[in-house]
């Protein structure tokens, strides 16, 4: 089984920069998408639906906003759109499939720094951070789990490119790393840096000036953390930067299912 997940930083506009052609080409069997920013309705056809492909959606009340996917080439038996907390569930970033006892999440972590970049969206983050935990720590008891998404935290040094001078950005603060690793002290595992413990410059956000691309001057925000039980089951994991459409790239798994 291919788990890929990627923010495609508005479904509508990544549709037109080439979507469905990576959606075929990835070979994957389920693919999660974060900052959709459109509701169902408003997608084409082929994009809401394409062929072979089953389709859920999360969003957000407010138009234009956040929102989360799952595309599974196999329906699932059970889909989540819900922490049971309205002050979450307003702005559509969660959705739980379910296939047989596997759950795969598509997760988009708030960003903390809010509209003035004040950091002023930290506490939220934060609060949303351990609701998500606290369901999918109940899920790990009945299956696997892979929870996979923009997390919006570089969780170590090597997992940016200016670490120094970002000390005081959201999304590498002491408190949202902290939060990430209290995931993976629970036994949570960052596959793809269990397979690239120390390699740097492994990035999947970038930003879209300056040409911090091309210079490869990015942050890894986006992950697939598993659960124990579906950690052991990951053969691959993987980012693909040279995908574009977004200023995400892809990042995903291979598995055994």
């Amino acid at each position: 089984m291919r788990i890929v997940s990627w923010n495609v930083n508005g479904l509508r506009a990544c549709a037109k920069k080439g979507f469905l052609d990576v959606l075929e080409r990835s070979k994957a069997d389920v693919m999660t998408l974060q900052e959709v920013r459109a509701f169902p309705e408003q997608l084409p056809d082929d994009v809401r639906e394409p062929t072979g492909w089953h389709t859920a959606f999360s969003v957000a009340e407010r138009p234009g906003y956040s929102g989360v996917a799952i595309y599974s080439r196999t329906a699932p038996e059970k889909v989540e759109t819900s922490l049971g907390d309205p002050h979450f569930d307003l702005e559509g970033r969660l959705l739980i499939a379910h296939f047989g006892r596997l759950a795969v999440a598509s997760v988009y972590f708030p960003k903390g720094s809010g509209k003035e970049r004040d950091n002023s969206r930290v506490p939220y983050k934060l609060d949303f951070y351990r609701a998500v935990f606290d369901r999918v720590e109940q899920l790990r008891r009945r299956g696997p789990v892979f929870v996979t998404g923009d997390y919006n935290t570089a969780v170590e040094e090597i997992d940016l490119a200016r670490p120094k001078t970002n000390q005081k950005s959201s999304g590498f603060l002491p408190e949202e790393r902290e939060e990430m690793r209290r995931w993976l002290s629970a036994g949570w595992v960052d596959v793809f840096r269990r397979q690239h413990r120390d390699e740097p410059g492994h990035y999947t956000w970038w930003r879209q000036f300056g040409g911090a691309r091309e210079n490869n001057v990015g942050w890894r925000i986006d992950y697939v953390l598993a659960s124990p039980s579906a950690a052991k089951r990951v053969r691959d994991a993987f980012i693909w930067p040279d995908v574009t459409g977004s200023d995400h790239c892809p990042v995903g798994i291979d598995a055994d299912y």
